[in-house]
């Protein structure tokens, strides 16, 4: 039999003694084998789904990951309890991409399955049940066993039923038969217990009976009839004007949408009474959340180094299955995206366009959806489960051949891809940091398109060191773009001297006397601005004046951020709450005074020093909501928004007509921050978010303040010089074994008891220092962060030898010593976390 997929899912078993390895969605180091039932042994195959009893009492759904005819030699193999479907739903280019994230990131297969799979896919004993929204508990319209009834009719009482509550009603432990059935017969929905419900989204519609359609005279006389009955007759009319039943039948099946019909003065039970007559019949169809879009196809054409760029990356992938595109801000490279995509569609394979986060898929989902219409996906974990489902399902389907995501999206049943786009592929924000997998999302990518032997396109303006490391090596190919298109201008630059400004009195609200003039500036020519502080909040912190007490986390070793909007003390770091003392703790004096400038801080300085200016403020604070971002966007960009204030999210790929001003207040934060990567960060952020200016014709002004202007890295970002600031940089990365000359490996070990968390990072290190590979162990050492979430942190670091070996070795006895340590019982309660390639 052939699945989705169009492989050979199962083949015809003639032996009884069949065995499966089956992965379970959970942290253990092994897949666990089980016994192929006689009934299921010509069905079963790799990527199906199999429901099996884990432990005593634990029923969970698995992935079958290989069939064969070896009993385990450990313990005696359960029977697999049922077979969930008739075709797999993972193929095995998945199952592949699962093996080697488990081992490259040193995690579990489980782990992996778990953040893969959507919760629809996972039945367990922690799962809930609900009845379908579409079915008919009154008119079923199919048999329904004594059984399922119970269940059912539970259901129609109470929203939701665990499976464990299943069982109780039927005095059974073996109810998935039962809801695998009523799943069949589409009678109710599973979902996990921490998931949003799924739930179609119904639209109510009305059509004209039959009976007024296929006879002329009986609709004549249903007009004498309601003669005198004005609002009913208008309502008549109305449906009758844009469904025309006589000439073009067939849009009377369609209908209308209900309450369209009394839009614009229709009367509501006018409406109410027709159906009631039966005159009209109400009907439910369940719609797409995603509307279709118009393409459009009056696109401009690229122009002439567009179309050189173009052809270079297609020289480059016929040798090199990466290539790195390197163009500067403004240089058009999506549009040379949509031209590859539009390519490889046409030739019939998948493409995968990953962005950083949602503040750039708002924006770059409309111009994309102009060109792609229908056959374009959008996945990313503002959209409610609902909504990432359908996506799921439509790459399922062959309804998505082309999909637009966020890290999350590299998990989508693709089985055909042939190409994967990687935008802003210097972005932190691709790395995941918690759960596991602990994964890269550029790096998975270009594994992903390994698998599928389809090309990788990364670009960047500022490429990550590892991408263009990759390249001067050759390893990847390289295309640069160093103009920008149309006839936009490169931003001219501005050092503000914050130090010098404030010697002089020249200082206000925190804003130099240059930001403030380029400001106005704008502001008069009726021009917007950004302004960019890398800190949400009010302030930092709020500080006494006489004796220097700070607010502290009660669970963390952080200070409480300031927050005025709220007038609350918040941690960044597990969202306690406090409120905003009127007196020190220590003291009891009241002089108390907020330290630093955060977004909402400038805000309110902003509309002190240009009170005329409508002024909004882009965080994480203000873009809680579902649509936060679009609103914010769309403001802006429709120009009732004259200075938008923004954290990172302003920096990435955001492209207005009347942006000429780009202020940021305060380099030396992003510069002077104790990472390795930290010149490379601010590079990359003062580069990406001084792109935001004049972008069309204008000329841009960017104003960077500073304490020490003189610094070497502001001349090359200035001169827009990556290549000499690369190679200044990479020369210290080599000299002090920093990636990408060796492979990091950061491994935090959390406990409730500082001496067990210090104790076991001690023991880990040692074990560590006895695998037999080059390599260097620093720690333990006290995290940045010391402690939080009421929980003490320790921190090792491990340096790899990238050749030969070294890697895979240490990988493979680093998790073995982990789950040796984990054991003992003097660290049994330690959490030990590994995290490969560290953001």
């Amino acid at each position: 039999m052939e699945d989705l997929f169009g492989q050979t899912a199962s083949v015809k078993k003639e032996s009884k003694n069949l065995f499966a390895d089956v992965i379970l969605p959970v942290p253990i180091p092994k897949w666990f084998t089980y016994r192929v039932p006689d009934e299921i042994q010509d069905k079963i195959g790799i990527g199906f789904r199999v429901i099996v009893q884990f432990g005593k009492k634990k029923i969970l759904t698995g992935i079958v990951g290989k069939v064969h005819q070896k009993p385990p030699a450990q313990y005696v193999a359960k029977p697999i309890m049922d077979l969930l479907d008739d075709f797999p739903v993972v193929n095995a280019l998945q199952i592949k991409f699962w093996n080697w994230m488990a081992g490259y990131y040193c995690c579990h297969i489980g782990e992996v399955m778990n953040a893969a799979l959507p919760s629809g896919l996972k039945l367990s004993t922690e799962s809930k049940v609900q009845l379908h929204p579409d079915f008919d508990l009154e008119n079923p319209g199919i048999p329904i066993d004594d059984r399922e009834w119970i269940i059912l009719e539970a259901l129609e009482k109470r929203d939701e039923l665990s499976v464990e509550a299943c069982e109780h009603l039927l005095e059974s432990k073996s109810t998935h038969k039962i809801i695998k059935s009523l799943l069949l017969k589409r009678a109710i929905l599973v979902y996990e217990q921490l998931k949003e419900k799924y739930t179609p989204k119904i639209e109510t519609r009305i059509r004209l009976k039959n009976a007024y359609v296929e006879n002329k005279e009986a609709l004549e006389k249903l007009f004498e009839t309601i003669a005198g009955k004005p609002k009913q007759e208008e309502v008549l009319l109305k449906y009758l004007q844009q469904v025309p039943v006589f000439h073009q039948p067939e849009l009377n099946d369609k209908g209308l949408i209900k309450k369209s019909v009394t839009e614009g003065g229709c009367s509501p039970s006018s409406l109410l009474t027709l159906i009631k007559n039966g005159v009209f019949e109400e009907f439910k169809v369940t719609i797409s959340r995603f509307e279709d879009r118009m393409v459009d196809h009056d696109r401009m054409g690229l122009s002439g180094f567009q179309e050189e760029a173009l052809e270079a990356v297609k020289r480059q992938f016929e040798s090199k299955q990466t290539v790195l595109l390197h163009g500067i801000t403004g240089s058009g490279k999506t549009e040379i995206y949509i031209r590859l995509i539009r390519e490889v569609m046409e030739s019939g394979s998948q493409v995968l366009l990953l962005l950083p986060e949602i503040a750039l898929t708002t924006h770059m989902v409309t111009r994309l959806q102009s060109v792609f219409g229908s056959q374009m996906g959008v996945y990313h974990s503002k959209y409610s489960d609902n909504e990432r489902v359908e996506v799921w399902q439509g790459v399922l389907k062959g309804k998505y051949n082309f999909v637009v995501g966020v890290r999350s999206s590299i998990f989508l049943p693709f089985d055909s891809l042939g190409l994967i786009i990687v935008d802003e592929e210097h972005e932190p924000s691709y790395k995941q940091f918690d759960p596991a997998p602990r994964f890269h999302a550029r790096d998975a990518a270009v594994m992903l398109a390994w698998l599928h032997q389809a090309n990788a396109l990364l670009g960047s303006a500022t490429p990550a060191f590892e991408s263009f490391h990759n390249a001067e090596n050759g390893k990847y190919g390289y295309v640069f773009i160093d103009q920008r298109y149309g006839e936009a201008q490169l931003p001219k630059f501005h050092l503000a001297d914050i130090l010098q400004d404030k010697k002089k009195n020249l200082l206000k609200l925190d804003f130099t006397r240059l930001l403030r003039e380029k400001i106005q500036e704008a502001l008069n020519r009726q021009e917007q601005v950004l302004i960019f502080q890398n800190r949400r909040g009010y302030a930092p912190y709020i500080s006494c004046d006489e004796c220097g007490w700070i607010p502290q986390c009660e669970h963390c070793d952080v200070s409480l951020t300031y927050h005025q909007f709220g007038e609350e003390l918040r941690c960044h770091y597990c969202g306690f709450k406090d409120k905003v003392p009127v007196s020190c703790h220590a003291c009891g004096s009241q002089k108390l005074s907020s330290v630093g400038t955060g977004t909402e801080r400038i805000e309110e300085n902003l509309s002190l020093l240009f009170p005329e200016a409508r002024i909004a403020r882009m965080d994480l604070d203000t873009t809680r909501s579902k649509y936060g971002y679009q609103r914010l966007l769309e403001d802006f960009g429709a120009g009732n928004i004259d200075i938008l204030v923004g954290t990172q999210m302003i920096t990435k790929g955001l492209d207005f007509d009347k942006v000429t001003v780009v202020g940021i207040v305060d380099a030396d934060r992003i510069l002077y921050f104790p990472d390795f990567r930290s010149g490379e960060r601010a590079f990359q952020q003062i580069t990406q978010v001084a792109g935001r200016a004049g972008r069309r014709d204008k000329m841009g002004h960017v104003i960077i303040q500073t304490r020490k202007p003189d610094q070497l890295i502001f001349n090359q970002i200035i001169r827009g010089n990556y290549i000499d600031f690369y190679q200044q940089e990479i020369a210290e990365r080599q000299r002090f074994f920093y990636p990408p000359f060796v492979k990091n490996i950061k491994i935090t070990v959390k406990h409730k008891d500082r001496f067990v968390a210090e104790k076991t990072a001690k023991n880990l290190r040692n074990l560590l220092m006895d695998i037999q590979v080059k390599k260097i162990i620093l720690g333990p050492e006290k995290g940045l962060v010391a402690k939080i979430k009421n929980q003490y942190i320790y921190e090792l670091w491990a340096k790899l030898d990238r050749t030969g070996n070294a890697q895979t070795l240490f990988k493979q006895e680093l998790v073995e010593k982990t789950v040796f340590l984990n054991s003992q019982k003097d660290f049994k309660g330690a959490r030990i976390i590994v995290d490969v390639d560290p953001a």
